[in-house]
């Protein structure tokens, strides 16, 4: 497998922040000062790896139930509304992106919401307006699930990691 061509500071965003984002106002500003670059590269240089498709995105991973209240919500609409409904539901309030999946109920979304009367009536807000069937699919037990890959770059990116 070729590994497509990246500069140091790809390598060291993709190895240094998979997982821990500064937690700042200025977390970019705050990245390029822990990799010895400027906020303009950082931003060019992550934007050029979610351009050619080698990140989908980077940002923080919330945990809904510490912030307030969630459930995991699965809808059953026609496929020939499906792509309406899905960008419609994405301006409800609580609910960031979706995903079409390959069953009866076809969209799936998380619900959130600062708590649980918030959550039923935003809920209740897009039974309203979206009337298709519906199960909610509230969460019973967490589990945490790390997702970080560390990658083999033969050397120079592992530093960014100690620095924190």
């Amino acid at each position: 497998m070729t590994v497509p061509a990246l500069t140091d500071l790809q390598r060291a965003i993709i190895d240094g922040y998979q997982q821990h984002l500064p937690s700042s106002l200025t977390p970019y500003q705050d990245m390029a000062s822990e990799l010895g670059s400027n906020e303009a590269d950082v931003i060019a240089a992550i934007d050029d790896l979610i351009q050619r498709g080698l990140i989908r995105r980077l940002g923080p991973v919330f945990d809904h139930h510490r912030a307030g209240a969630s459930t995991l919500v699965a809808m059953a609409i026609p496929a020939d509304k499906l792509e309406q409904e899905a960008l419609s539901l994405n301006t409800f309030a609580g609910i960031n992106h979706n995903y079409e999946r390959e069953h009866q109920y076809n969209l799936w979304f998380v619900l959130t919401a600062s708590h649980d009367q918030a959550l039923q009536q935003r809920l209740e807000a897009i039974c309203e307006r979206h009337p298709w069937p519906v199960l909610v699919l509230p969460m019973e037990q967490a589990y945490h699930i790390n997702l970080g890959f560390p990658l083999n770059w033969n050397g120079g990116a592992d530093d960014v990691c100690a620095k924190r």
